[in-house]
């Protein structure tokens, strides 16, 4: 059954829908890799794929536009993988179950992939249609999510075009020009385990609305990890107890919405730790009420627990690093109102036999504030006997005031709207960066449709927006 095939533009919502019925979560995309070079060999297309999974399709101009400079048009395989809470499917193995309310497509409880499913389809939809364009290289990367890998990796020089229109913005009418560099620093920390017996309790702080690290930081949201290693802190004040397991978070440039610790805690003291808890939890309702209203701490009494809990060296390291370790809005600019410039996101953490990882992204417009960010968590873990390494490096992207395909677009976008376009830099990490640093010359800008919580379960796009964008984005290749 499709539920999208009414909406309009027909190819574009037929090829979301085909790609969201494909599993390509972040590090898990050779399926739509795959699907991308079989649709190019069964149309005749030129088309390039290399080990990572990337590909490139190229398609001549059409008639009279055979002098006209080549159009890059870009955008990216992978999604996020977040669901809400309760919600069981697999999305590492199983499709989106999608669902339209009123102007808006959305999967039931998880992320849509809209960011950046959306671009796919529109690349496909041009490849497989006869519209007035100079030639084309559509490119499709992997592993945007998790620190730019696909892009990073990419041979630029099979790329021929000196413009290129990157489709992985997520708000109609915004022209993003720059944006910020970043990376993705991973930390461990050795623990040791001893046996150890109480009464066990699970803790989960929950209901917040987490999102997009990069587009929705300056927003203050809870993170849950944070929140977590308060909780727990608070509680070292006042009572014995030690940790059984912990798990937050699924990837590291969204905000975690949900993170929980079983503890073993001394048995006359159960009942206390329980109303301290309760009073925590109000703490945070008030600190949140007015960005995440819905944060609570479920609190799961079991019976008594005998068993490996961490020792307390261990213990004291874990609580006091998930204290410490930055995460959120570290500076604003200091020339654009309202921008930020560099921050962090504690993303991820997990508690295995041999250790405590942590995935932690860092973005900022200046590299040496990324570098000072990043040495901070490096220096938190190896003052204690941990390791920490980077990865996911990518430059920023400066504004090009000069560029002819800006003023295209603007011109075009004036002309169908009768008004003028927003354009601006902005704090999520985008390809344009890499790609600007491989290739001379080359003029970038980000567009893309209408969306709305990104990388949450929450997550939904703009029906009307994705035609208004597609009418759009057919508009300027007629001109350039």
């Amino acid at each position: 059954m499709r539920y999208l095939e009414n909406l309009e533009p027909k190819s574009v919502f037929m090829f979301f829908e085909e790609i969201c019925g494909i599993p390509h979560g972040s590090g898990h995309t050779q399926a739509l890799s795959d699907y991308c070079q079989e649709f190019a060999r069964k149309r005749g297309l030129s088309c390039i794929q290399d080990e990572m999974g990337n590909v490139v399709i190229q398609k001549p101009a059409a008639p009279g536009y055979e002098k006209a400079d080549t159009v890059i048009l870009q955008g990216h395989l992978d999604m996020v993988l977040e669901q809400l809470p309760g919600n069981t499917r697999d999305l590492k193995t199983q499709g989106l179950l999608l669902g339209v309310d009123g102007d808006w497509v959305h999967a039931n409880g998880t992320t849509l992939g809209g960011d950046d499913g959306i671009a796919v389809a529109y690349m496909l939809a041009l490849l497989d249609n006869d519209y007035a364009h100079p030639s084309l290289e559509c490119v499709f990367t992997v592993d945007e999510e998790t620190g730019l890998l696909g892009a990073d990796a990419l041979d630029a020089s099979v790329l021929k075009g000196t413009r290129m229109i990157n489709l992985d913005s997520e708000e109609e009418g915004i022209f993003t020009v720059g944006c910020a560099g970043g990376l993705t620093g991973i930390g461990t920390l050795p623990v040791g385990w001893i046996p150890g017996q109480g009464t066990l309790v699970t803790l989960t702080v929950e209901g917040l609305q987490g999102g997009h690290s990069g587009v929705e930081i300056q927003k203050q949201r809870g993170n849950a990890i944070k929140l977590l290693g308060r909780l727990l802190g608070r509680l070292d004040r006042y009572f014995s107890f030690t940790v059984v397991s912990m798990e937050g978070g699924r990837v590291e440039n969204a905000i975690p919405n949900q993170a929980s610790v079983k503890i073993a805690v001394d048995p006359g003291e159960a009942e206390m730790l329980c109303q301290e808890v309760s009073s925590c939890e109000e703490d945070f309702r008030h600190e949140f009420r007015a960005s995440d209203p819905q944060v609570r701490i479920s609190l799961e009494k079991g019976d008594s627990y005998e068993g490996k809990v961490l020792d307390p060296r261990s213990l004291a390291l874990v609580l006091f690093l998930l204290q410490m370790i930055p995460s959120g809005v570290d500076r604003y600019s200091m020339e654009i109102p309202g921008l930020v410039e560099t921050s962090s996101n504690l993303g991820v953490i997990r508690l295995t036999e041999e250790q405590f990882q942590v995935y932690h992204s860092v973005r900022s417009s200046i590299d040496s504030q990324k570098e000072y960010v990043s040495d901070q968590v490096r220096l938190l873990l190896e003052f204690f006997g941990g390791e920490y390494e980077t990865q996911g490096v990518y430059p920023g992207w400066e504004f090009q005031k000069d560029s002819k395909l800006l003023q295209v677009m603007k011109d075009q976008y004036k002309s169908l709207y009768k008004k003028e376009p927003t354009v601006e830099a902005i704090h999520a990490g985008l390809e344009c960066g890499i790609f600007c640093s491989r290739i001379e010359g080359l003029e970038c800008v980000s567009i893309g449709p209408s969306m709305q919580d990104i990388h949450s379960g929450k997550e939904r796009l703009s029906i009307s927006s994705v035609k208004r964008v597609w009418e759009f984005l057919l508009a300027v290749l007629e001109q350039l």
